[in-house]
């Protein structure tokens, strides 16, 4: 079977590195699903309005290297310990796709790339291709009381935001900027981007956001925002 995007997704990250590690995590984070053009008709979204969730179909465009093991390193375990591919969320799959729930924030249905689609909480990188799109259904997706194997024995602990009145200030000249996409990357930088191997202290490391280069390094449990 050959498949194809019907839609791209845009979001603030242009890079991999400081992408949430799952949907729903930053509930916030602003997205948008464009279309292909030969998709850019309102019938192929008719009736969407009335979901709040949708699923998404996509594939890990940006990892340039096929997966070559059956185990991966889950960040949820430090990057050390090892489980089974299929027993992970891992980017690194035999066949590279990703799945996410997203949150509709509203339908634009007349623009000059035909309807999109504005979502929250979004886990992909800017330009990822979207293979397919459903609607969540409560019903049959939802299952709240099920088990998580190893998520559920180890609790993620966010870090604290660093952010100084000067860098904030200079954040809020730049365009398009605003005090609601400075919220979104305390978000994004207190789950803790960086590989769980890493813990030096005095690394600085660097993430494009919204059209920026942010700078930034963790000491014990505070990110500071350089």
């Amino acid at each position: 079977m050959e498949i194809q995007p019907v839609a791209i997704f845009h979001s603030p990250f242009a890079s991999k590195f400081g992408i949430p590690k799952q949907s729903g995590i930053i509930e916030e984070l602003k997205g948008e699903i464009v279309f292909e053009p030969q998709y850019r008709n309102p019938d192929a979204i008719r009736g969407i309005e009335g979901f709040e969730y949708l699923w998404l179909i996509w594939q890990f465009s940006a990892n340039k290297h096929a997966a070559n093991s059956l185990m991966v390193r889950p960040p949820r375990l430090g990057g050390n310990e090892k489980v089974g591919v299929f027993a992970s969320r891992s980017p690194f799959r035999p066949n590279g796709l990703g799945l996410s729930s997203v949150r509709i924030d509203y339908v634009e249905w007349e623009s000059h790339r035909g309807p999109v689609i504005h979502v929250l909480g979004a886990d992909l990188m800017d330009g990822t291709p979207i293979y397919d799109i459903k609607p969540y259904v409560t019903y049959a997706d939802c299952h709240a009381e099920a088990q998580s194997g190893f998520v559920d024995e180890r609790k993620w602990c966010k870090l604290k935001v660093v952010l100084s009145d000067n860098t904030k200030a200079r954040l809020l000249t730049q365009k398009g900027w605003t005090d609601e996409t400075i919220a979104q990357l305390q978000e994004v930088l207190a789950e803790d981007p960086r590989p769980q191997y890493q813990k030096d202290p005095q690394k600085v490391y660097g993430m494009p956001f919204a059209g920026l280069d942010i700078h930034f390094r963790v000491i014990d449990d505070v990110v500071e925002v350089l």
